[in-house]
């Protein structure tokens, strides 16, 4: 499971899950429907992504969002998403 907070650390875990099923962007995007310049600006932590649209590219990763009572572990704590 990863845990993600931001935007960023959001769109870093679709992009590392996107790259282990061997999709680039256009492919997620064709999968999910929408356009791989969409798809760009999510993995890039786009604040104004749409949650829909976000919830559209889980979906087609085969992923799942789920909300969970907050942690008391630092920002420092949580797994460094970037790569």
């Amino acid at each position: 499971m990863i845990l993600a907070r931001t935007p960023q650390q959001i769109g870093n875990a679709i992009r590392r899950a996107r790259k282990q099923l061997g999709l680039n962007q256009a492919g997620l995007g064709k999968r999910a429907g929408i356009r791989q310049s969409t798809v760009s600006l999510i993995e890039t932590g786009n604040p104004a992504a749409r949650i829909d649209t976000v919830l559209g590219l889980l979906a087609a990763l085969e992923l799942e969002f789920q909300v969970a009572p907050r942690t008391k572990q630092s920002s420092s704590d949580i797994e460094d998403l970037a790569g």
